[in-house]
């Protein structure tokens, strides 16, 4: 049973092409050596079904409360579009006990099951179920779904997802939004499948600022560590701003608090329980002790907010899904900086008369999204497509080069066709 599951992509051969039709298993990912950044969210690789339950029971009533069609949970907002909530208060001088007891209500778990492409015992390949789980914070509530933010990595690849809330009940979910480049994901929960008796319990956690972190202040993390149920660690914040080889996304919180696998996509919450940080990695080594990493929400806070709004997306079938037209090739990090160019995915050739060509998509021009979701790479383009069916018309955010080398943002609406 693997315990630790890493999700940074190795330092790839120079833009690896390869087929929009024609897909491929997913490759292990490795990290750089001697530091290995193991992803804290991911914890089992099962091969199996897995019911996971939640750890705690917490009742106490912390929050306000308002009210729409008779199921909102405490401190949620009912808007048209969502928005996170968000404190200014000042640091605060609550005990480790009080601040688990008051942000547990906002905490769930979230299991992932996927079917993964393995090496079969006679040599070749065979396709097997997987179930994974992590951590994730409800931040939002609109008049028909419960908001859940976690890291894009806990739900990637995913066929179906279930959410565990705090009085141990379970319910199915679908993706809102992803950002595989930030590694954030924003799932939704229909407020119909959840009981009144669990929508009692819950709450909407309040966000913090991270801007205002300073070095030495204490920190709590909660999350699924180990798929065990909800626990809680805590500590220091050890810096700030801090940069790690294999997350693009932006600067990092550093803390002494144990965050493990499973925690990813749990809160790290300073002295007043306010969210100052997602859960994310840790540094894994035999001489490392205590560095985990953490996304400081203020600058997560946009792309959050962008997920938050986007459509929730249901997988259709393989044979309904909705194809670009496109064979392209990975603009990786290192390739990008080698050739000027911006990382997405690099359109090597358009199919004839296919959806792409129409819409005036050509060969050089480099894909960086799709309906605002980021795309860093095929298998994130390919994810994306997952959602959409033949006919079904996309806005292709891509990058288009001119005469002097510089490229030119575009976006462009594709009418997807089909496979053949």
């Amino acid at each position: 049973m693997e315990n630790q599951y890493t999700y940074y992509k190795p330092e790839p051969d120079d833009m690896n092409g390869m087929n929009e039709e024609t897909p491929k298993p997913k490759k292990n990912r490795k990290v750089p050596k001697p530091v290995k950044l193991v992803c804290a969210g991911v914890a089992f690789g099962l091969v199996a079904s897995v019911t996971f339950q939640t750890g705690n029971y917490v009742g106490t009533k912390v929050f306000g409360t308002t009210t729409t069609n008779g199921k909102t949970a405490k401190t949620a907002q009912t808007v048209d579009g969502a928005k996170l909530t968000t404190s200014s208060s000042s640091t605060g001088t609550s005990d480790v006990a009080t601040i688990a007891k008051n942000a547990m209500p906002s905490i769930v778990s979230i299991t992932n099951m996927s079917v993964q492409e393995v090496q079969s015992f006679f040599g070749g390949t065979q396709q097997q179920e997987s179930t994974s789980v992590g951590s994730g914070i409800i931040i939002g509530q609109t008049d028909s779904e419960l908001l859940i933010l976690t890291n894009n990595h806990v739900v990637e690849g995913n066929e179906k997802l279930t959410v565990s809330f705090v009085d141990n009940e379970s319910v199915e979910a679908n993706v809102k939004g992803t950002d595989s480049t930030k590694d954030l994901a924003v799932v939704a929960v229909k407020i119909s499948d959840v009981k009144d008796s669990t929508m009692d319990e819950i709450a909407v956690a309040t966000m913090g600022d991270s801007s205002k972190l300073e070095v030495g202040e204490q920190v709590v993390a909660i999350g699924n560590a180990l798929g065990y149920g909800q626990s809680v660690t805590s500590g220091i914040v050890s810096a700030t701003e801090r940069t790690l080889d294999g997350y693009e996304g932006g600067t990092l919180i550093q803390t002494d608090a144990a965050i493990n696998p499973g925690n990813s996509g749990g809160a790290l919450l300073n002295s007043n329980g306010e969210v100052i940080g997602i859960n994310t990695a840790k540094v894994a080594t035999d001489s490392v002790e205590g560095m985990g990493y953490a996304i400081p929400i203020s600058d997560a806070s946009d792309t959050i907010q962008n997920l938050m709004n986007q459509e929730t997306k249901t997988k259709v079938s393989e044979a309904e899904q909705g194809y670009l037209g496109i064979q392209g090739v990975d603009v990786s990090d290192e390739s990008a900086k080698m050739y000027n160019m911006p990382t997405g995915v690099y359109i090597s050739d358009v199919v004839k008369n296919g959806g792409a060509q129409q819409a005036g998509l050509t060969k050089g021009s480099v894909i960086t999204g799709l309906e605002g979701t980021t795309i860093s790479d095929m298998n994130s383009l390919k994810e994306q497509l997952q959602y959409y069916r033949v006919g079904d018309k996309v806005k292709v955010t891509v990058q288009v080069p001119g005469n002097n080398g510089e490229y030119t943002e575009k976006t462009v609406e594709v009418t997807l066709g089909s496979k053949s």
